[in-house]
């Protein structure tokens, strides 16, 4: 499980050091505030224990900036300018914790060096997802031919997220707890998912109904019941989601918490960013004192982005979206007020 995230004029960060939970990580701020920036770099250190990349070539591939010169990762700024991200990861059965450090300058001509225990890192491999915003599953016809033929500008992230959908079942039956957490799923989408020649279905008593005329939402949850069937959501999985609220309708929002939750109690680690009231209030009325979750709030001070962690919806400092909330309801009691006078 990872320990914690490290950036020095990295992207948008001038120096932030995040402590994280080995359970669920819920990311909230305004934009332009990193969000996804952190669950893009905890995802690269994460995959290149399987996907035979070097870390630079996966961060390059990843973020992809202009040109796909990793230079422009580094913070903007005159001069000769280095930054670096790290992540640190726990080894549970050798009781030691190991380090992983990408350096890089404003110098494109510069590689990017790696140090720490990269080797070791590479040693234990780490299964991970990354679900973009956009929904590719209705996509996915001849998508991963195209991506790898053909010079186009995606973000690896949309084509390592069709590879994982495709994976073939686990061997053996299902256990009992993800058979729960497909029944969730299936009565919520009122069916279950198959695929046919790379193109996803729906499937109920009404017959089969194709990824494309479905809603998006319904998608998501499709998603989530793939990577939960086909055994990618499993003990030791890293996951990282950016804005799971996006085109969902808020009252399955409900469920997505119901199974987030759930596959944290299996040992999946979670990383997720949110700009959504329902997602916050959700994990704090259906987590249980035994769950492990903390909020990370990023802000500006100074112009600088810093972070404050809590494990307590209720201390969450600065709270963007509660904030926004509280002024609309302010808004609206003086409209109310004002018409009242009238």
């Amino acid at each position: 499980m990872l320990e914690k995230i490290k950036f020095e004029k990295f992207t948008a960060f001038e120096s932030l050091e995040i402590p994280l939970s080995t359970g669920i990580n819920i990311f909230i701020g305004a934009n332009g505030t990193g969000k996804t920036h952190i669950l893009k770099a905890i995802y690269a250190t994460c995959d290149v224990t399987k996907s035979q990349k070097s870390l630079a070539e996966k961060t390059n591939r990843v973020f992809l900036p202009s040109g796909e010169q990793m230079g422009r990762l580094v913070k903007r700024a005159k001069g000769h300018i280095s930054g670096y991200f790290e992540v640190t990861r726990r080894i549970a059965d050798r009781q030691k914790s190991l380090t992983i450090r990408l350096s890089l300058t404003n110098h494109t001509k510069q590689p990017a060096t790696l140090s720490g225990s990269y080797k070791q890192w590479l040693e234990h491999s780490l299964e991970s997802v990354y679900i973009p915003v956009k929904d590719m599953m209705a996509n996915a016809p001849g998508f991963r031919s195209l991506y790898n033929l053909r010079h186009i500008h995606f973000e690896e992230v949309y084509a390592d997220i069709i590879d994982r959908v495709f994976l073939g079942h686990l061997r053996g039956p299902t256990d009992t707890r993800r058979k729960k957490l497909l029944a969730i799923l299936q009565r919520a989408m009122d069916g279950k998912i198959i695929s046919k020649k790379e193109e996803f279905f729906l499937k109920n008593k009404q017959g089969e109904l194709e990824f494309t005329l479905l809603a998006e939402g319904i998608r998501k949850l499709g998603l989530l019941w793939v990577l939960i069937q086909n055994g990618t959501l499993i003990n030791g999985t890293i996951l990282c989601w950016d804005e799971p609220e996006t085109n969902l309708n808020p009252k399955l929002m409900r469920t997505v918490v119901e199974i987030l939750l759930e596959l944290q109690r299996l040992g999946v680690q979670i990383f997720l960013t949110t700009h959504d009231y329902v997602v916050l209030k959700e994990f704090d009325l259906q987590a249980k004192n035994t769950d492990k979750i903390l909020f990370h709030s990023l802000y500006r001070n100074t112009g600088e982005i810093e972070v404050a962690s809590t494990e307590s919806y209720l201390n969450i400092s600065p709270n963007v979206i509660d904030d926004s909330f509280g002024s609309i309801v302010d808004r609206e009691i003086d409209k109310s007020m004002g018409n009242l006078g009238k």
